[in-house]
């Protein structure tokens, strides 16, 4: 589990495409400290593998069913992305609950000068982007300032401009998009309880 607290920006190294999985090395001295094969890092909001370490430098295996969902099927070397370590079980919470498990690839679009930042997505998202709540952009921790049926927008502060690729993100490029699992849940958990609900592992409407 990760916190979408973004702990240092990357930088691919090399990108070697295989049969079966696309293999990558990314240049992280601070999630490279303490790494070791068979860790988790977030790259750019991915949950990945660790499968090998070399100084600062770590490597991750990329299975296709990985590059179609993600954005990292365009990654390039020399493209900043944004690491986190799996957090801790002591460590400080300071996002929300963030899985690593990208639910749709959403669009940049633009920013404003007052930092409020549109980004597109799947309206098959949008029951889940509400005003006010979480979202992790890239794997970046973030609150929607306002959202729409097909659009969002988040007020981003000079820090994280400086401190993630959200700085240097231009309008057209992709993004990770990871909706906030807690409100997949409620909606699983509640669902079997609205009217006309189909009968789900034994239980429904007739059992109520």
């Amino acid at each position: 589990m990760f916190t979408g607290i973004v702990e240092e920006l990357g930088e691919v190294t090399r990108v070697e495409p295989g049969p079966g999985v696309t293999r990558l090395s990314v240049r992280g001295p601070i999630v490279t400290s303490d790494a070791r094969h068979g860790d988790s890092i977030a790259v750019n909001g991915v949950c990945l593998t660790v499968t090998g370490v070399a100084g600062d430098e770590f490597t991750v295996d990329v299975v296709p069913e990985t590059l179609n969902r993600t954005s990292l099927a365009g990654v390039l070397p020399g493209r900043a992305v944004n690491l986190e370590r799996a957090l801790a079980a002591d460590g400080r919470f300071g996002g929300h609950v963030v899985q690593g498990h990208v639910d749709g690839v959403g669009t940049f679009l633009s920013r404003e000068a007052d930092g409020l930042t549109h980004f597109a997505y799947p309206p098959s998202l949008a029951r889940y982007v509400v005003e006010k709540g979480s979202v992790a952009v890239d794997g970046v921790s973030l609150t929607v300032a306002n959202a729409a049926r097909e659009e969002f927008a988040i007020a981003l502060i000079p820090t994280t401009l400086n401190a993630t690729t959200l700085g240097r993100t231009q309008p057209g490029e992709t993004v990770n998009l990871e909706v906030d699992v807690l409100a997949k849940y409620v909606e699983r958990l509640t669902a079997v309880h609205l009217p006309g609900a189909p009968v789900e592992n034994g239980r429904g409407e007739e059992d109520r």
